[in-house]
């Protein structure tokens, strides 16, 4: 990012594995990631200055009943709410935090467990002619029926993103759905809104994810190791706009990616790793379009031909992504980059992806928002 920004590092990442909904406390999923991140970076909790936690459906106040099991150490915290996009907000804010020279190490963290899942529309007395009778899965069961249409890509290429994805995810110990399924099971009725079956809609869930972000000042006076500090490169957040006919999912991520990319220094063709959100099998297929990754109507046929595979020409959703890794919500934006840290230090072990030197995490909110960061290896 420009404009006189500092550089900043992400030095220490950590999780807590996705999870089904359980009996486990938010307090523990939290501190079990934080403590992983500390521990990787080399960090305890009181140099630790400021707190950013992205959550969308726990609880009011959460940050304080977690991090006190750390430490009481005064510092500022703030919880940040931004539906899909809560902890892709926080990694932001963490970042500008550092970045502008407010603070020299930072965290953001992202955790959620599934107790109030609620759409503002009711609370703002707005009616539509649709009422509550238009999911979001059937939002996109349409994208993808007019994907299809105007690409020629058959039902079966647009279910290959699970079947990618699952693999992706049966190599990843902390993934909520760690079965690798075969093309024949992805498709298997019943189908939730045209095309898509369950195998293609994400599932929700709880878990945790944190990572530390540090100056260049706090790398030299803690006597951080350089060795596997990951430079963020840019952090680009929007909100939607008029698009007319335009697919506005594709045209806001679009926007985005473009802001981020430019800013970075990083044109498409040099980007190795993607993490985007796949809530639904379709949107893989029109964000990598709308990033430039490929032509308009070709992610189907990039996609069969082994593209976007680990060991392909840009790995995408190497974790297993929002369908197969999973998406308790907050943590999901902080779990990307806990997944392109991963990648870019070459510590993820069997799905590693060789010799990746940049890579980009994107979430959208209801569609309303889009974040996107570009992190590169030191």
């Amino acid at each position: 990012m420009t404009g006189g920004l500092r550089t900043a590092w992400v030095v220490g990442v950590g999780l807590h594995p996705y999870q089904k909904p359980g009996a486990t406390p938010y307090t523990e999923l939290g501190v079990t990631a934080i403590r992983a991140a500390l521990a990787d970076a080399g960090l305890t909790w009181d140099q630790v200055q400021t707190a950013y936690t992205g959550t969308a459906t726990t609880a009011m106040g959460l940050s304080r009943l977690m991090y006190r099991h750390l430490g009481a150490t005064g510092i500022p915290m703030a919880q940040v709410e931004n539906a899909s996009a809560s902890g892709s907000t926080a990694f932001r804010q963490a970042y500008l935090d550092v970045a502008a020279g407010i603070h020299d190490v930072a965290i953001a963290v992202g955790v959620d467990k599934p107790l109030n899942l609620s759409l503002p529309a009711r609370a703002a007395g707005i009616e539509d002619l649709l009422g509550r009778r238009m999911l979001p899965v059937t939002h996109f069961a349409l994208l993808a029926s007019r994907y299809m249409y105007e690409s020629g890509a058959t039902p079966e290429q647009i279910a290959q993103v699970a079947v990618k994805n699952s693999y992706h995810a049966s190599l990843n110990p902390n993934a909520q759905r760690r079965e690798a399924r075969t093309l024949a099971q992805v498709m298997t009725p019943p189908r939730i809104s045209g095309i898509l079956t369950r195998s293609q809609c994400c599932p929700l869930g709880e878990g945790a994810a944190a990572a530390i972000i540090v100056s260049d000042r706090a790398m030299d006076e803690l006597g951080l190791s350089r060795d596997r500090a990951v430079r963020i490169l840019s952090s680009a957040l929007r909100s939607e706009t008029v698009y007319g006919t335009e697919n506005f999912d594709y045209a806001l991520t679009a926007a985005t990616t473009t802001e981020a990319l430019g800013r970075a220094g990083v044109t498409p063709e040099q980007v190795d790793l993607v993490e985007l959100h796949d809530a639904f099998t379709v949107e893989e297929l029109l964000y990598v379009e709308a990033m430039g990754l490929c032509k308009p109507g070709q992610a189907a046929d990039a996609l069969s031909g082994g593209e976007f595979g680990i060991g392909g020409r840009v790995a995408v959703n190497s974790s297993g992504g929002l369908l197969s890794m999973g998406h308790p919500i907050g943590p999901t934006g902080v779990g990307q980059i806990v997944e392109l840290t991963t990648q870019l230090r070459g510590e993820a072990g069997p799905r590693q992806h060789p010799d990746p030197r940049i890579g980009l995490a994107h979430m959208v909110g209801i569609g309303a928002v889009c974040a996107v960061h570009v992190l590169a290896r030191a």
